[in-house]
């Protein structure tokens, strides 16, 4: 297996959460509206996801750098985003490196159509779990961020064995915690989570399922 990663942990870090508030706000309800993927999920109401996604130049640019230096990406490098969302990430490495070839994927049609102009022909309709229409060792990397964990065990097996076909080099970032009081936060803020995995019950799964990529987890602490 690869490396624990420090990358997207201090971007989400800037954020200041109210667990017990969204727990107690209708959250069956909201978690059935987040589950839709589409306009609530994202512009919304906060109750039901980010409460507005909105491009922020510079926000993801920390996180294209790394990523760029730590897989020693060139202009010549193709990455595929799985789950991307609105592509905020791939367009920052493209900033960087602008001939750089990119790919995402995703199954929200809204997030798809708000992604940055530039990158938006790049972008398609895909589930994680489905058999990727690319080659063996088609990428140079293969990134997924925030994606994996709203996955099914049975499917979270079918999306790593995938990233790990199509992908030279391979990152992912998901949820997980490190004691109670993170796992209780977790729970109370997680909308679309499906797999509630505890730090070394992650890296058993990625064993079990011979993923051999980089890996990062984000903690509610």
């Amino acid at each position: 297996m690869g490396k624990l990663l420090n990358i997207v942990t201090p971007l989400h870090q800037m954020t200041k959460r109210d667990y017990l508030s969204r727990m107690n706000d209708e959250k069956v309800h909201c978690m059935l509206k987040a589950k839709e993927y589409e306009f609530d999920y994202w512009d919304g109401d906060r109750r039901y996801g980010y409460g507005g996604y909105k491009y922020m130049p510079g926000r993801w640019k920390a996180v294209a750098q790394a990523l760029i230096e730590q897989y020693q990406l060139t202009n010549r490098s193709k990455v595929l985003d799985v789950g991307c969302g609105k592509g905020f990430l791939l367009y920052e490495m493209k900033l960087i490196l602008p001939e750089l070839q990119v790919i995402g994927f995703d199954i929200s049609e809204h997030g798809l159509k708000e992604a940055q102009k530039d990158i938006r022909d790049d972008l398609i309709i895909h589930r994680a779990q489905d058999t990727y229409p690319w080659d063996a060792n088609n990428f140079d990397l293969v990134i997924s961020l925030g994606c994996l964990h709203n996955l099914e065990v049975f499917d979270l097996q079918k999306a790593l064995i995938e990233i790990e076909r199509v992908g030279k080099n391979k990152y992912v970032m998901l949820e997980s915690y490190r004691n109670d009081q993170e796992l209780f936060n977790l729970q109370c803020w997680a909308l679309t989570c499906e797999a509630f995995y505890s730090k070394k019950e992650w890296i058993w799964l990625y064993d079990h399922f011979n993923y051999t990529g980089d890996y990062e987890f984000i903690y509610f602490e």
